[in-house]
């Protein structure tokens, strides 16, 4: 895919009109029609894996990072309130092997993922159209969920934990107008 951008690196031609974007889509696990034409799905990696899988048929399985516009979440190329949903799932693991599964499949922070993560966040509002939802999904095996929301002025409306450790958080914001200058709440 060619891309188009302008002087702020914005696509001039975003791809389609949907109104949801998957800011950092990786392989798209989550959702239930991988091909969705109501999202956007972006990424800064477009890569395939053959990954050892004893479950699998043949002992491996593939995983594939293919996103519709190669993006970095921390610089999204949309303008100002162009969605009506945003879903961030940004790497949440520091300590995975550069050439594991784990890096490769869920992506790895940097040393600096503060500053990542607190631009993450900032674009994804910045794209997200007011009153529109984002949806945030965090696993605190390494990093508490805590340490994460600081990093937003913005506050979760409701959140579940799930997992078999209950260490996954999925939390939904809703972007208004008047920015709370609070800090964000305790989770």
């Amino acid at each position: 895919m060619n891309e188009v951008r302008n002087e702020r690196n914005e696509l001039a031609d975003p791809p389609g009109s949907a109104p949801v974007l998957d800011a950092c889509c990786g392989s798209r696990m989550f959702w239930f029609d991988r091909q969705d034409d109501r999202a956007v799905f972006a990424d800064k990696r477009r890569e395939t894996h053959k990954l050892k899988d004893k479950s699998s048929k043949g002992g491996s399985r593939t995983l594939t990072v293919n996103p519709d516009v190669l993006a970095d979440f921390t610089a999204l190329p949309w303008p100002d309130e162009s969605f009506a949903m945003v879903v961030f799932d940004p790497p949440h693991l520091l300590r995975a092997g550069e050439k594991g599964w784990q890096a490769k499949k869920y992506g790895k922070l940097p040393a600096d993922w503060q500053e990542m993560i607190r631009a993450g966040f900032l674009e994804c509002f910045r794209v997200l159209r007011n009153e529109g939802t984002l949806i945030f999904k965090w696993n605190e095996h390494e990093i508490p969920v805590s340490q994460i929301l600081e990093l937003t002025p913005e506050r979760p409306l409701i959140g579940q934990r799930c997992g078999k450790t209950a260490k996954t958080h999925w939390m939904v914001f809703m972007k208004l107008n008047a920015h709370d200058d609070s800090s964000a709440v305790a989770y």
